[in-house]
C-alpha cells in the first residue's frame, strides 16, 4: 500500500480530509511520510535552508543564544534547543560560535533537540557526536520540563506545521477538503458547511479567495509562551511569511528536487509548506503569559547581528572563497532573496529584552 492508496480509503471511508490532515499524513504517517522516512535537504535534496546556505547563520544565532545567556543572569543551567533541527548542521554551527565566545554558556546548557524524524534523529546524532556535544531529543516542546531558563532556536520549524483553508463562495466561507475526483484521483474539493467560527477568516473577500488559518500554530504558540513564561528565556524564530495581516492567499507548496509541484502530486514524496501567520502565532503566546516584540524581517535581524562584518572576516580568511561569501550573504539578506520573505519573531519571558529587537507587547 501507498500513501496515495491510504488516502484514498480514509476518504471513502470517512469522506474528504481537511488540508490539515492531509499535510499531517504526507509528512508524518509513520509508514509513508515524508519527513517519516525520506527526508532530503541541502543542495542535493529537495529544499535548501538559510544555515545550508551559509555557516554564519548558525553562528550568528549561536551569539544571540549567549546574550540572552548573559541577560539571565549566567545560569548554572540552562537547556538550549532547537525545534526542528534538520540535520543538525544549525546547531553544531551554534555551539562552535558560542564555546569561543562563551564557554561557560555552553558548559551551563542541556542541548535538547526537538524532532520526531528518526532519519533526521540519525543524521542529527551523527553530527552532535562528531562535534563533540552531547543532546537528548524529545517529540514535543510539551514534553520539555520548566524547572531551568530556556533558549530556543528554529528556522523554518513554523511553515511546517498543518494549516486549514477555506475558500469563499457565493454563500459564504467554505473549508477546503482533500477528497476524489471521478477517475479516483486526489483532488480539492469544499465542504457543504460553513467553515467553523474559529477560522478567523476575513469578512469581505473576492469569490473564489483561499484563505489560511492553523489551530496547530496558535496551539504551539500558547505551548511556547507558556513555557517561557514558567521557565523564562526566549525563543528565536526564523521563517517566511508575514507579520502584518495579509490578504487572503494559497500559500500551500510542495517542493521535490528544489522545484515546486502540485501539493496533490506526490503525497509523502515532497516537502509541504505553507507561510506562516505570525499575528496569531504571537497573540497566542502573549495569551500564555509571554512578551512578543514586533518581528523583524531577516535581513534586519541578520544585519543587527553582523552578518556583514562576519562576512568580511571569513572573505578576509578565505580570499578563495571571498567570491562564494557574498553570493552566500546576499541570499540571505537580499530584497529579491530571502531578506524580505523570510522574519524574525521572539518570544520571551518578562523582564528580558533580547535584542536587536524592540520593545515587547
Amino acid at each position: 500500500m501507498s500513501l496515495v492508496e491510504r488516502l484514498r480509503e480514509i476518504i471513502v471511508v470517512e469522506g474528504p480530509v481537511s488540508v490539515a490532515r492531509y499535510m499531517g499524513l504526507c509528512l508524518h504517517d509513520p509508514d509513508f511520510g515524508y519527513y517519516a522516512t525520506r527526508p532530503s535537504l541541502g543542495a542535493q535534496g529537495d529544499f535548501i535552508t538559510a544555515p545550508h546556505v551559509s555557516q554564519m547563520v548558525g553562528e550568528l544565532l549561536g551569539l544571540w543564544a549567549c546574550e540572552v545567556f548573559s541577560a539571565l543572569g549566567r545560569p548554572k543551567a540552562v537547556r538550549l534547543v532547537e525545534l526542528g533541527p534538520g540535520d543538525g548542521v544549525m546547531m553544531t554551527d551554534a555551539l562552535r560560535a558560542a564555546t569561543s565566545a562563551a564557554p561557560e554558556f555552553v558548559e551551563a546548557c542541556e542541548v535538547v533537540l526537538v524532532e520526531t524524524s528518526q532519519p533526521l534523529k540519525a543524521k542529527q546524532a551523527r553530527a552532535m557526536r562528531e562535534a563533540g556535544h552531547e543532546v537528548s531529543w524529545i517529540e514535543a516542546i510539551e514534553d520539555l520540563p520548566s524547572d531551568a531558563p530556556v533558549i530556543a532556536l528554529a528556522n523554518e520549524f513554523l511553515d511546517c506545521l498543518p494549516i486549514r483553508q477555506a475558500v469563499r463562495t457565493k454563500g459564504g466561507w467554505r473549508e477546503r477538503l482533500v477528497g476524489l475526483d471521478g477517475l479516483g484521483r486526489l483532488a480539492f474539493t469544499l465542504s457543504l458547511n460553513e467553515a467553523p467560527r474559529d477560522a478567523d477568516l476575513p469578512a469581505a473577500a473576492p469569490r473564489g479567495a483561499v484563505a489560511e488559518w492553523s489551530p496547530e500554530l496558535r496551539d504551539f504558540g500558547a505551548a511556547t509562551g507558556g513555557l517561557l513564561a514558567r521557565a523564562s528565556g526566549a525563543a528565536l524564530f526564523l521563517d517566511y511569511g508575514a507579520d502584518d495581516e495579509e490578504g487572503p492567499a494559497d500559500t500551500l507548496q510542495a517542493l521535490r528536487g528544489h522545484c515546486r509541484e502540485d501539493p496533490l502530486a506526490r503525497p509523502g514524496e515532497a516537502d509541504l509548506t505553507a507561510h506562516v501567520r505570525f499575528a496569531p502565532f504571537l497573540f497566542a503566546a502573549r495569551a500564555a503569559g509571554a512578551m512578543t516584540p514586533p518581528t523583524l524581517t531577516q535581513a534586519e535581524f541578520l544585519g543587527a547581528l553582523g552578518i556583514e562584518e562576519r562576512a568580511a572576516i571569513l572573505a578576509r580568511l578565505r580570499p578563495g572563497r571571498a567570491e562564494q561569501i557574498g553570493r552566500q550573504l546576499r541570499r540571505l539578506i537580499a530584497a529579491d532573496q530571502m531578506g524580505l520573505l523570510f522574519r524574525a519573531a521572539c518570544i520571551h519571558s518578562k523582564g528580558l529584552a533580547p535584542a536587536p529587537f524592540g520593545a515587547a507587547a
